[in-house]
């Protein structure tokens, strides 16, 4: 799946934001989100499948983390897109300055 599909869909990105501090089992997740075991499940398994994040079991658990690389290549993606933007926000800062 695209890595802008996955993304746009505001849990996703919750459960992103979540694994950003710490790797979470599943249980922790869905109390942290307030959702259903299952909704829960068929996210993050969208998000494994993308390579967001990375599974491993730990006794009877399934512990997730957030896997960088995809969204470093996302932000490289992003990245000549960033200098356009500064670049425009830069001329019109001079601009404004220059303005009486």
């Amino acid at each position: 799946m695209d890595a802008f599909a996955v993304l746009a869909e505001p849990t996703r990105r919750r459960i992103l934001d979540t694994l950003r501090s710490s790797d979470r089992s599943v249980g922790e997740l869905v109390d942290r989100l307030g959702m259903s075991q299952p909704a829960v499940s068929k996210h993050l398994k969208v998000l494994r499948e993308s390579g967001f994040v990375s599974c491993r079991i730990a006794a009877q658990q399934r512990i997730y983390r957030l896997e960088p690389d995809r969204l470093a290549a996302v932000d490289r993606w992003l990245a000549p897109y960033r200098r356009l933007w500064t670049k425009h926000l830069d001329a019109l800062e001079r601009h404004l300055e220059e303005s009486p």
